[in-house]
């Protein structure tokens, strides 16, 4: 059997490219509408702030102005 006579028992990688849907999952960017925001106070200062995620309990919490203090790169 040459490759040829194949016929569509081989399907190449762009076969059902018009199949597909276009969310290959990942982010992709957009807006998905406000984003929940939860009170936490700055573990340095002690400001009032909130933050975009459930702040753990004996993790510290920054505000937006001593974040920048803390972070590795």
């Amino acid at each position: 059997m040459s490759f040829n006579d194949r016929g569509n028992s081989f399907r190449g990688r762009d076969s059902n490219r018009g199949n597909r849907d276009n969310n290959r999952g990942g982010y992709r960017g957009g807006n998905s509408g406000p984003k929940e925001m939860y009170p936490a106070v700055c573990s340095d200062c002690g400001a009032e702030t909130q933050v975009p995620f459930k702040p753990a309990e004996g993790r510290p919490v920054y505000c937006r102005d001593c974040l920048p203090n803390h972070r590795k790169f």
